[in-house]
């Protein structure tokens, strides 16, 4: 496997496909963490909730980027981009605990765009951080 991915081509793709899983499998985790349906919202056109996924969408791709960029193997790009997601996760949680007048959460799924876009930005700017932090 190692000698396949010395071929630029094949190498693109076993990076994008395992990558393209495993932000499904994160997307679905940040699913579970939220009160609201995400999928649900956003057939119903909750704007709010689309920037916010579309911040958690975009930072997780950014955290898998500067994994594959540092390390050498697909397996520790891999191990190191999920536990930058970890990292992306927890400053979740630190942004609901952060705001303890009102709920973040409850604020997406009323479509609260200004929470929204704070959401994903805090997702995005999180992940240069974590980005860089793991390219060290």
């Amino acid at each position: 496997m190692a000698g396949l991915l010395h071929n630029p081509y094949f190498a693109a793709a076993a990076y994008f496909t395992v990558t393209g899983l495993a932000m499904i499998l994160f997307l679905s985790v940040f699913e579970l963490v939220t009160r609201y349906r995400v999928w649900h919202e956003l057939k119903q056109g909750n704007l709010a909730v689309a920037m916010a996924t579309g911040g958690k969408i975009f930072g997780i791709a950014n955290v898998f980027r500067h994994s594959i960029q540092a390390h050498q193997s697909l397996g520790q790009a891999l191990i190191w981009g999920t536990f930058g997601f970890l990292l992306l996760l927890i400053s979740y949680f630190v942004f609901e605990f952060m705001t303890p007048t009102f709920k973040i959460d409850d604020e997406i799924a009323k479509d609260n765009k200004a929470v929204g876009f704070i959401a994903m930005v805090l997702s995005i700017g999180f992940s240069y951080i974590i980005g860089a932090s793991l390219a060290r």
